[in-house]
């Protein structure tokens, strides 16, 4: 493959792409944040140092570390709690947990820590300042941690399937970035060097708070942990209703990240031929992706029941990777999938984009959002009739009276000011409702609109609950992937569905739903560990333990 950007294929069509039932089954890539996070890490060879250590025997305290990135130095600061057993949960509404963490701004002198240590256990309710970064909390998996501990105590390295199915020590319920309760806000340090790129400060308090656990159970076990083991430990992460909101309220951006994994795709499937090295590599991220899925049990017999069929699936279609010479070979497969199930399109999709990555690196840096819409107006109520026309057949074919269709609603509550998800028919607070119902309000404008055009000023003087409408589809006529072609208040709709697709873009592994409504992931797995910062050491794509 020569070292040129293929012009893609075209791409796939948003009306397909922009399903619940396919953003539910999202993999991880190559240009996922987390992954563009660290590959800078590596070809900056950076190393993760720690500068302050105040642990007790049993592993309670504080520690910093630090590590320079585009050349600005960023500490996380950790403080550890002994936490009684019947006081951790992974509910949001939680009040103490195993660790508390603050990504900082440079290097904290003991004043710094000092008032970190104070007001990071307290999380929303603590005091904190411009150079606070990133703001986390964490709960230990009992189970794993006491059997590395144990295990490490006794001279032994800990039980390698507990590793390989559980796969973190500790997993987090929140990581606030972004100038919420009082930290630095983003443009602080959007700027910078390897943060220009939606969450990455975020992501790079999670690789920290990461190191931070395996230093700490080593400390407590008074022992070290294989390297193979440590690797393929990461974070895990509870995830509940509160995140999927966003994908609605921040349209470009979800525009931008799907246009680029789509461009990505379309890049891959353009290829013209693969040389033999680049043929025996992705033959062998078709078998790392087989491994993984024999890797990937989850305790819901339903959701491992998918999973089971996606990895029967993927041996059925694995000989197609026997053959990738000729031309076009990575559309050849691409277009051999499409008879195939959206996970298993989803999951060669990740795969595609792993293979080429000279051809797709560079799109990390269009995934920001750093203007806001930028959308022309209507000429007039035609053109606004029009663009609904074109860019929402979807929306105006629905009965928007069927109660199945409208059986949700959303809302904030008002105990910890997170969104929340009720039935309309069922329960009080309808008429507080929160506008995710897009559809819905698009089709209700199109009713409305007069036969003779006007102006679309005038119509919303008579009409001021059409302009969210208005302004959604003046965003979707610019930003062709920037609305969920499904109705969100339907009793049909999965919100697991929008966490799935943007945890995905997060780089999370290891989607283990409890409900609708939360999962828990796994983040860094697999990833070099602080000291093996290097370029060889950048490619964990679906870590398999063995």
């Amino acid at each position: 493959m020569k070292d040129i950007v293929p012009e893609p294929v075209e791409l796939r069509n948003p009306q397909e792409v922009m399903r619940l039932a396919r953003m539910g089954v999202m993999m991880p890539t190559r240009i996922s944040f987390l992954r563009s996070l660290v590959r800078r890490l590596c070809a900056e060879k950076a190393r993760i140092t720690r500068t302050h250590w105040q642990m007790c025997e049993a592993g309670f305290g504080r520690a910093v570390y630090s590590v320079t990135l585009g050349g600005h130095v960023y500490s996380l600061v950790a403080i550890s709690n002994d936490l009684p057993g019947e006081a951790r949960s992974d509910r949001v509404i939680a009040t103490a947990w195993d660790a508390a963490f603050v990504l900082f701004d440079g290097v904290p002198g003991a004043d710094d820590i000092d008032r970190i240590a104070a007001q990071a256990p307290l999380q929303e309710a603590g005091r904190f300042g411009p150079r606070d970064l990133v703001l986390s909390r964490a709960n230990k998996s009992v189970r794993m941690w006491d059997n590395i501990v144990a295990a490490l105590r006794a001279g032994t390295q800990p039980d390698r399937a507990m590793i390989r199915d559980i796969g973190y020590l500790m997993r987090t319920t929140a990581v606030y970035g972004n100038g919420k309760f009082g930290i630095a806000d983003r443009h602080l340090v959007q700027d910078r060097p390897g943060l220009s790129g939606p969450f990455a400060v975020e992501m790079l308090a999670v690789y920290m708070i990461r190191h931070f656990t395996l230093d700490l159970v080593q400390h407590v076990g008074g022992g070290a942990l294989d390297r193979a083991l440590a690797r393929h430990l990461g974070i895990g992460n509870a995830t509940g209703l509160g995140m999927a909101p966003f994908l609605v309220t921040h349209p470009v951006l979800l525009n931008n990240w799907m246009l680029a994994r789509e461009t990505a795709l379309g890049r891959a499937r353009a290829v013209p031929d693969l040389a033999p090295e680049a043929q025996a590599h992705v033959a062998g991220l078709a078998r790392r992706a087989a491994a993984h899925l024999a890797e990937w049990h989850v305790p819901g017999p339903e959701d491992d029941s998918l999973l089971r069929t996606l990895e029967a699936d993927w041996a059925r279609f694995a000989p197609r990777f026997d053959d990738l010479s000729g031309t076009d070979p990575l559309d050849r497969l691409w277009q051999a999938a499409q008879g195939e199930t959206p996970a298993l399109q989803e999951l060669l999709a990740a795969l595609l984009i792993e293979a080429v990555p000279e051809a797709v690196d560079g799109l990390t840096e269009c995934m920001a959002d750093p203007f806001g819409p930028l959308v022309a107006p209507f000429e007039d109520t035609d053109d606004l009739r029009t663009a609904i026309a074109r860019d929402w057949a979807w929306a105006l074919e629905q009965d928007h009276a069927d109660p199945a269709l409208c059986r949700r609603f959303w809302y904030v509550s008002m105990a910890k000011l997170e969104p929340r998800l009720g039935d309309r028919f069922q329960e009080p607070g309808a008429e507080l409702e929160t506008p995710l119902d897009i559809a819905r309000r698009v089709a209700a404008l199109h009713c409305d609109l007069p036969d003779a055009p006007g102006r679309v000023s005038d119509f919303l003087a008579l009409h001021p609950e059409h302009a969210h409408a208005v302004n959604r589809v003046a965003v979707l006529r610019r930003y062709p992937y920037a609305e969920i072609r499904d109705s969100l208040i339907a009793a049909t709709c999965r919100p697991i569905d929008m966490l799935r697709c943007k945890l995905s873009f997060f780089g999370a592994t290891k989607f283990d739903p409890k409900s609708d409504l939360w999962t828990r992931i796994t983040l860094a797995q697999g990833a070099p560990l602080g000291d093996e910062l290097s370029p060889e050491n950048e490619d964990w794509w679906l870590p398999v333990l063995g």
